[in-house]
């Protein structure tokens, strides 16, 4: 594979996560069953960018007009072959959290490590920061869930309410900047 190139995202290039495939099959999704969340066959194919494009492109401008961060990672040829944002503002009643807003990976290149490179990009500026958590509201997909615990995440101590009510079947998930 070719070396990936990480660079902060500037707000001139913003359109560029049209670049990105962001379409994902879902075998299965973490759904309320009977008062508890359980792994359900969905076998959905979402053909796009969740909840579409131009939400994604305004949050990525918004991050960046508010002072957060963006990260891309490129291919050696210079195609974007995704992205994460952290928004800047902390919250949080018992701890600085900050907001991982946005990761995608474009289809071709899942699986090869970019996603884990770029959230460590995305931790090191939060302590950089002096945040004491990552906080990020995963979709349900069994992918995702499993992506984010894979990597140290587990369950938020403190729910951020409007977070939660934006889509209550998202995991609601945290990582502690300073293990």
């Amino acid at each position: 594979m070719n070396n990936i190139i990480y660079r902060p995202l500037q707000l001139e290039e913003c359109h560029r996560i049209s670049e990105i495939d962001a379409s994902q099959f879902i075998h299965r999704a973490y759904r309320e069953v009977n008062g508890r969340r359980s792994l359900v066959d969905i076998s959905y194919q979402d053909p796009t960018w969740p909840e579409g494009y131009e939400a994604h492109l305004h949050a990525l401008h918004k991050t960046l007009s508010d002072d957060g961060a963006a990260i891309g990672a490129f291919s050696e040829e210079g195609a974007l072959l995704g992205f994460i944002s952290l928004n800047r503002p902390f919250f949080g009643k018992t701890c600085h959290h900050v907001l991982l807003d946005q990761l995608f990976i474009t289809l071709s290149h899942r699986r090869k490590g970019i996603g884990k490179a770029l959230f460590q990009k995305a931790a090191d500026i939060a302590r950089i920061w002096k945040a004491d958590k990552l906080y990020i509201c995963a979709g349900s997909a069994e992918e995702t869930v499993h992506f984010y615990f894979a990597l140290g995440c587990r369950e938020a101590s403190e729910i951020h309410k409007e977070y939660y009510e934006n889509d209550p079947r998202d995991f609601q998930l945290e990582y502690d900047l300073h293990l």
